[in-house]
């Protein structure tokens, strides 16, 4: 089955409009025609580029500072739960779209997704709430970038710094998705060697095996004494919005295909990488900290935003007594948040220039220039980043507080809503008579895996909804629940202000028989590929079960 010009893009039973979106010779839809003339996402992504954005993509404050403030409300023991179960639910997710955007390599990925195989209104709800989501990430994490200099210099004003970053942010633009990529990479690489070399420190640290430790041998003590969680059940349900926050921009890798130069190869290989990003920076650099480090430490009250100070990994350094080596991590989160607000720009930029092509944003977020950048949305995120400023007034933390809370609920929306696209989009897929043995690439658990990804999203939403109706350590405030839940209230606008707006068009769901399974197809062959490995049987399981993971 030999695709080259898939049928005009649809929305369920609806068209869109054929004068403004139109598919090239491999299917990737781009180029749009009106009042501006437009040029194309450039493919410049390759294989290490999108190998790095899958494993140290958005390694950031969200661990390295975040996570300190987690450790001191639920304890080490919550902390590597509930980080395990959102490190599951984003492995089974991010295997669902790896299989929808090797197959369907289009701007907006998920969102897009969302809007052909769930719904249109919620597929509008999800892509803005996504966009929004980056746009206000971006001054926070270049105020974090500022404040992480105040470490060596408090001497400077950080409104300095903010300038500094936000002008090399701009340079990094100008080179498009090349420059994000190369940035992501190097950046990337330094997060990765950083991580695992405090791995192997935090080892040697537990075993007594740093001189100027007084502790020596540590093991498991600080399991037992503070203990292994804390304030019970509600101190397990709030990590889950820390551990959110920490994931987030783990999908970017599905966002990159529209520009990844050969997505049938390299984003099988940069989702299945997800795994080890997964177990090995997250998971397990935070179970040495929880062994190396007292969770009832008064110093992680303050973790949050870009407090290195209060940093559990830069603490757990200053406790082993090492001089100079807190220095080299604080530059290592340095690093780290310039690369978030890197991503931040990318994240924001395409999903919102898709918005645009669908109708369901300003005409002008379309234009992409001759070097395949969207220059519009450009100006609009780094816009945003100048409300990094708003940190220099008297109440600029609390105006930080409430854009923040769009961020971190978010993610659980736009990943429970990748997963049931997933399924659904298996039932088009089937109901329309195709096999599976014809996709370039299928999702190593299956829709099985697909539906335990959703659950534990809708399982992450009611635990973070229970800890903000009910806060630790203080009676129910509306305040502090929108505090921590505003993303929800704020997705049920959008998706009804769209549904009215476009009078309910599509229904709840895309019936699985008039899905539009051919727009946005990438040029592919679509013969069942390699059927000895595809067919399951005792001899292949070894096989099988190490290809889902390398």
């Amino acid at each position: 089955m030999d695709l080259k010009e898939p049928p005009p893009a649809r929305l369920g039973d609806e068209k869109v409009d054929p004068d403004m979106v139109k598919y090239d010779s491999e299917g990737s839809s781009g180029v749009i025609e009106g009042d501006v003339q437009n040029g194309k996402l450039e493919r410049g992504l390759k294989g290490r580029h999108m190998q790095m954005i899958a494993i140290g993509g958005s390694i950031g404050a969200g661990l390295f500072v975040g996570s300190g403030s987690a450790f001191h409300s639920g304890g080490p023991g919550s902390v590597l739960i509930a980080f395990m179960i959102v490190g599951v639910m984003l492995l089974f997710t991010v295997q669902a779209l790896g299989e929808l955007a090797v197959l369907y390599p289009v701007n907006g990925a998920f969102f897009t997704y969302t809007c052909r195989f769930l719904d249109e209104s919620w597929g509008f709800a999800m892509g803005w709430d996504y966009a929004l989501s980056w746009l206000t990430v971006l001054p926070f994490e270049i105020t974090a970038a500022g404040i992480t200099i105040s470490y060596w210099r408090d001497d400077i004003n950080i409104g300095v710094w903010i300038t500094v970053f936000l002008f090399i942010l701009v340079v990094v633009q100008i080179f498009g998705v090349k420059g994000y990529g190369e940035v992501e990479f190097v950046l990337g690489l330094i997060k990765v060697v950083a991580v695992i070399g405090f791995i192997i420190f935090g080892i040697i640290v537990d075993c007594g095996g740093v001189p100027t430790d007084p502790r020596g041998y540590i093991g498991a003590h600080y399991w037992h004494d503070p203990g292994a969680f804390r304030n019970s059940f509600k101190g397990f349900a709030s990590v889950f919005v820390t551990a959110a926050f920490a994931f987030g921009g783990t999908e970017l890798v599905g966002l990159a295909a529209a520009e990844a130069a050969d997505p049938r190869k390299t984003l099988p290989t940069a989702t299945k990488q997800v795994f080890w990003r997964i177990a090995t920076f997250y998971v397990l650099s935070l179970f040495i900290v929880g062994l190396i480090l007292p969770s009832d430490s008064e110093d992680l009250l303050g973790a949050s935003g870009a407090n290195t100070k209060a940093s559990p990994f830069v603490l757990a350094i200053q406790m082993a007594g090492v001089k100079g080596l807190p220095s080299v991590f604080n530059a290592v989160i340095t690093i780290s948040v310039l690369s978030v607000a890197n991503s931040c720009t990318y994240g924001s930029t395409r999903t919102m220039q898709a918005l645009g092509i669908r109708g369901m944003g300003p005409k002008f977020l379309t234009y992409i220039d001759k070097k395949g950048r969207p220059l519009w949305c450009v100006v609009i995120q780094i816009a945003f980043g100048f409300l990094a400023f708003i940190g220099e007034a008297s109440n600029g933390s609390t105006v930080f507080t409430w854009l923040l809370s769009l961020s971190g609920l978010s993610y659980f929306f736009v990943w429970g809503s990748i997963c049931l696209s997933h399924i659904r989009f298996r039932a088009g897929w089937k109901a329309q008579g195709h096999s599976l043995d014809e996709l370039p690439y299928r999702a190593s658990f299956g829709v099985i895996g697909s539906w335990i990804g959703f659950f534990l999203a809708c399982i992450a939403l009611i635990a973070t909804f229970y800890v903000s109706l009910f806060p630790i350590g203080s009676p129910p405030d509306a305040e502090t629940f929108f505090e921590n839940y505003l993303a929800g209230p704020v997705v049920i606008v959008l998706y009804l202000g769209w549904k009215i707006y476009t009078r309910g068009r599509g229904g709840l769901f895309f019936k699985a028989s008039k899905m539009d399974l051919m727009s946005g197809m990438r040029h592919l062959d679509l013969d069942p590929l390699d059927n000895a490995y595809r067919k399951k049987s005792l001899a292949n399981l070894p096989k099988r079960v190490v290809n889902s993971f390398v």
